[in-house]
């Protein structure tokens, strides 16, 4: 059995492993393989419904609080029902706190084949490129465990690359190209970071993905810029892609402030 993220209790809880350790402190959960493991606890939701032809096209996470590395419980719930589009929301618990929430807009599958178009270029193929060590700038299990390959040399608030991993989402369990991808999105904030981690902290505190085609494939293509405002706030913005081409976009908002993280264990 492969290494993974997470595994299984039950139906509705799951036990992280050292895997997802954060980059901001190593003992906490790294929101980006929880974002995708709330994914596969969405599409095991609508599974159980009728089969109705909808895609994802958005999923915005919020996320509420401290994500202590401790078993984790998500629930979710149809919002909206409907056969051209559909919401479906999710809460994460731990130790019987609310500490993420997420909102799935699906949409319904129509051929738009001939119309399709106006995103960015593809990126430069992930086999072309070297590895750079992501671990080298930020501490954590979920860093450590990720093959980051850059398009173009990282300069402050500005990353182009691509990023995989060997991890499986869940233990014994296959989960969706999408679910895979999902896991891997946010991040794009530690790549593009404009100052170093040790010196200024600037964590997101939500995650919106808006995709216009369904990513396949086991690389992410990350092309992200990140902006500080005067006031604290931040902004990390980046386009989406798998080999084929773009995918989407993601945002997320950052709260920006000096501080030094925890040291490394």
């Amino acid at each position: 059995m492969n290494e993974a993220y997470f595994e299984r209790v039950d139906e509705r809880r799951f036990r992280p492993t050292a895997h997802t350790g954060g980059g901001w402190d190593p003992t906490e959960l790294h929101f980006s393989p929880l974002g995708g493991l709330i994914v596969h606890a969405i599409e095991r939701h609508r599974a159980g419904s009728p089969e109705n032809g909808m895609l994802l096209g958005r999923i915005s996470f919020d996320i509420l609080g401290r994500l202590s590395s401790d078993e984790c419980e998500i629930v979710v719930t149809t919002a909206r029902g409907g056969r051209t589009i559909e919401l479906v929301d999710a809460i994460v618990r731990i130790a019987g706190r609310d500490v993420a929430r997420a909102h799935a807009w699906y949409l319904t599958e129509t051929d738009t084949t001939s119309v399709a178009g106006g995103g960015p270029d593809p990126l430069a193929e992930p086999d072309t490129l070297a590895r750079w060590q992501m671990s080298s700038m930020w501490p954590g299990g979920f860093v450590a465990s990720l093959e980051v390959r850059p398009v173009r040399p990282l300069q402050p608030g500005r990353a182009t690359a691509w990023v995989t991993t060997a991890v499986d989402l869940v233990a014994g369990e296959v989960a969706s190209p999408l679910a895979s991808y999902v896991a891997l999105i946010d991040i794009a904030n530690g790549l593009g970071a404009r100052e170093r981690p040790d010196e200024w902290m600037f964590p997101n505190m939500d995650l919106t993905i808006h995709l216009h085609r369904q990513p396949g494939g086991h690389w992410v293509g990350l092309d992200t810029t990140t902006t500080f405002g005067p006031s604290g706030q931040g902004v990390t913005s980046t386009v989406l892609h798998d080999v084929a081409g773009p995918v989407g976009f993601a945002n997320q908002v950052l709260t920006v402030r000096p501080g030094r993280r925890p040291p490394r264990p």
